[in-house]
């Protein structure tokens, strides 16, 4: 075995294997042939060759030849492959397989065996990066670019859309940085393209969220003609819905149809959605046959509901009804692709599968089912709504078409709805006969659409103020759904009519029980509470209702008009501030907030609100008054006249608005236009004391003839007020209103009207017939003030004569006018 073994000669110390030999005798195995684990081992692949041995010195015992013996002999494995460090041709394999086993060239005598280098101490520290190399800046550079193009995208989700614009264009800044450094350290091959694409497609698509829209066709200009971005074409597709947005319908399906040449049909989902928008863009610009192919080829490829919905419109737009049901036979047809409710319903009481169908029962996928059924639920209703008038003769005969066909179809319960909407239109046609019979044809179905009828007789038996059939049908209408909000604020509107607002008050939380946001029931109970003047309650409903309707005027006002109710004024006026920031014409707010102003002693801010209604509302007396009267107050009667002629206009027949025209006329100086006034006033009204001490007082002042005509007609007038007063008193016995009629009369009527009434208490039975006379002679149109003498006593006659006597007299000072 060992002839083909030549040893290395001894003199040649710088051998390259030597000292591999070497080994320290504590690591000596003895009979390692008797090893069974060992010689297993060698069996292996890198074993198979014949056993080698030879007798090592200062060993007792013979061991295999080590590796590495420094023979420069061929050894042949048993595959007929030279062995690891054998000698072919004169040139020496080097030994690379015991690397690993720890053997180094520089191995020395007696050198201790450590295959895991452990002598050799720690390894070195890394090397430190070098932060101010080219390569290290464009690499942070380039991460810099990519966490501003995250955050600009992150900020257009929030809806911050400035912050996200900025970031991007702080990102195009520093790409373009980017590139010109890498242009000048390495060729334009390294750059990113990839990052330079994103770049700028979040740049255009930041310019088109914040209408920007010729900066975002520039940039999305810049990706298309560059030829680097392969799939740079596609974005012509949002260029050519920046041109829709814009009202540029030409140049959208332009953009449309260049997308769609460069889209291949792969992508057989983008290739629709772009047709999809070509039509709409044709419907547009009233292109309708163009934008019906469009949609015809969407429905036979891939339907959808839009698609057919869009179809349905545009036969409708050039009137043709029977393509118009074709289409709706296609918009019913289309695949919904939503489980239904069966799935959600447990078949056994295993608590696992109950526990696992309740947790999907309201999940994300449910919600978009959800969501999806309910559109496609609208995209119908709407579509028969529109086509059932014009399909057929009626409107009705086209319903019960549309009705026929969604029985056929699986959206059966929407049938039902559709008779309900019938009914609805019957309503909106003033044919409230035929909606009574239409919606009472559903007393004998399903309890839900039961329900959903009889709640709509229930309202409209209310609101033609028939409680009793309204209230029969609410209570129908509860009995077949107790859940029904609507049907039991119905009942508690009608109990509500009748009075017993206790009882209406259960039903209206019952309602809010069932549908914690029905606001009718909210609102309903709010009022109730007023009228049980529950006030804290009602606040409490009204705040609640103003947190789910931020801007109903109706509920800001009842707030404001409850805060009024507990004297809390300034809360008020702030609630009302609220109100006229929903309804800044309204002339009763306007006016209620004066009102408030006035009470707290604010006169500018009063006259600011009441000026405003009038602005809005010239016909308001109350307004109009007040606005009077701040005039006068201020001195400014010339002013105050345009508002007393104005209400004179509206009350013709108060003689009050037009002393208060001729007054200011009087007070501003003016005293020719004020006796003109008083004269006309006097024409229309002859009988007016206060017109005529005012003509009296005029006429003296100015020195007119006229004077003694007047003293003369008010000496007759006051007369004849004063028998009017003393009738009044005798019948009265003094009561409330003759005080309030008797204005103007003098000391000497009053006596007189006393004397008169003692004398009648005196007679006999005389008070019983003018208690029972008594409302005839209190008559406003009553001309003769004596009145019928046959039922009158003759107690009065001596009186008449010294009457008579007085007229002849002078009227003195103490009568005229102060």
């Amino acid at each position: 075995m060992m002839q083909n073994v030549h040893l290395a000669p001894e003199e040649d110390e710088d051998d390259l294997y030597s000292g591999y030999n070497d080994y320290n005798p504590t690591f000596d195995t003895e009979d390692l042939e008797n090893d069974i684990g060992f010689q297993q081992a060698a069996r292996t692949s890198h074993g198979r060759r014949p056993p080698v041995t030879a007798k090592i010195p200062s060993t007792s015992a013979s061991r295999p030849l080590g590796t590495a013996f420094g023979s420069k002999a061929t050894l042949t494995s048993s595959m007929g492959r030279p062995t690891t460090g054998a000698i072919q041709d004169g040139v020496s394999r080097p030994m690379t397989a015991v690397h690993a086993a720890g053997y180094t060239k520089a191995a020395m005598r007696g050198s201790l065996f450590d295959p895991l280098g452990q002598a050799r101490g720690p390894a070195p520290p890394l090397e430190m990066k070098n932060p101010d190399s080219s390569e290290e800046k464009i690499r942070q550079l380039e991460k810099k670019v990519n966490e501003l193009v995250e955050e600009s995208c992150i900020a257009n989700s929030c809806g911050d859309l400035k912050l996200a614009l900025e970031k991007a264009k702080e990102a195009g800044r520093k790409e373009r940085v980017l590139v010109r450094q890498r242009e000048q350290i390495s060729t334009p091959d390294n750059i990113n393209l990839d990052l330079t694409y994103s770049v700028l497609f979040n740049l255009a698509s930041q310019y088109a969220a914040n209408e920007m829209y010729a900066e975002a066709l520039n940039t999305y200009q810049v990706i298309v003609k560059n030829k680097m971005f392969s799939n740079g074409g596609r974005l012509k597709v949002n260029m050519g819905n920046i041109y829709l947005k814009q009202r540029n319908y030409s140049k959208a399906i332009k953009f449309y149809r260049m997308a769609l040449d460069q889209i291949p049909s792969v992508h057989k989902e983008m290739r629709i959605n772009i047709m999809q928008n070509i039509g709409v863009a044709f419907i547009k610009t009233g292109q309708y046959i163009d934008a019906i192919s469009s949609f015809e080829h969407i429905m036979s490829m891939s339907p959808n509901l839009k698609a057919g919905f869009n179809l349905i419109l545009c036969y409708f737009a050039i009137g043709d009804g029977e393509q118009m049901k074709k289409a709706f036979q296609k918009l019913i047809a289309v695949p919904l692709e939503v489980d239904y409710d069966d799935k959600y319903i447990s078949t056994n009481d295993d608590p696992h599968t109950n526990l696992l169908i309740e947790a999907i029962k309201n999940d994300s996928l449910r919600q978009i089912e959800r969501e999806r059924k309910s559109m496609a639920e609208e995209y119908i209703m709407t579509a028969a709504k529109l086509i059932a008038p014009v399909i057929e003769t009626s409107f009705a005969v086209g319903y019960d078409w549309c009705v026929e066909v969604v029985k056929a179809s699986h959206y059966v319960e929407l049938a039902n709805d559709l008779e309900i909407n019938k009914a609805t239109t019957y309503l909106r046609q003033q044919d409230f006969n035929q909606a009574l019979e239409t919606l009472k044809m559903f007393e004998k179905k399903d309890s839900r659409v039961k329900s959903a009828a009889a709640t709509n007789l229930s309202f409209l038996y209310y609101l033609e103020n028939e409680l009793a059939q309204a209230s029969n049908y609410a209570d129908l209408a509860v009995n077949s759904d107790r859940y029904n909000p609507a049907a039991l604020t119905n009942k508690g509107n009608t109990v509500f009519s009748n009075g017993d607002y206790e009882k209406a008050a259960e039903f209206y939380k019952e309602a809010l029980r069932n549908d914690s946001s029905c606001t009718e029931a909210l609102y309903n109970l709010g009022l109730t509470y007023k009228k049980l003047n529950r006030i804290d309650e009602a606040l409490d409903c009204f705040l609640k209702l103003h947190a789910i309707l931020r801007n109903s005027a109706q509920v800001l006002h009842q707030i404001a008009n409850i805060y009024e109710m507990m004297e809390d004024p300034n809360q008020a006026i702030e609630w009302l501030m609220q109100l006229i920031s929903v309804v800044p014409t309204d002339p009763h707010v306007l006016s209620k907030l004066g009102k408030l102003y006035d009470n707290e002693g604010d006169k500018s801010q009063a006259f600011h609100y009441y000026y405003e209604s009038y602005r809005y509302f010239p016909s308001n007396i109350e307004v109009i008054e007040w606005l009077g009267a701040y005039y006068i107050d201020t001195q400014f009667c010339e002013k105050a006249i345009e508002y007393f002629e104005r209400a004179a206009l509206i009350l013709p027949t108060q003689v009050k608005w037009q002393l208060m025209v001729a007054s200011c006329y009087r007070r501003s100086g003016n005293y020719q236009k004020a006796l003109e006034k008083y004269k006309v006033i006097h024409r229309k009204f002859p009988e007016n004391v206060e017109c005529l001490r005012f003509l009296v007082r005029l006429c003296t002042d100015m020195g007119l003839k006229e004077v003694q005509e007047y003293v003369t007609k008010l000496k007759k007038v006051e007369k004849l007020k004063e028998i009017r007063e003393q009738r009044i008193k005798s019948g009265r016995d003094g009561s409330a209103r003759s005080r309030k009629e008797g204005n103007g009369g003098g000391d000497t009527g009053g006596t007189k009207g006393e004397k008169l009434s003692a004398k009648l208490k005196a007679l006999p039975g005389t008070n019983e017939p003018y208690e029972s006379s008594s409302s005839k002679e209190i008559d406003a149109s009553y001309v003769d003030p004596l009145g019928p003498q046959a039922e009158r006593p003759k107690t009065a006659a001596r009186k008449r004569t010294e009457e008579d006597d007085f007229a002849d007299e002078e009227l003195g000072e103490d009568l005229l006018p102060e």
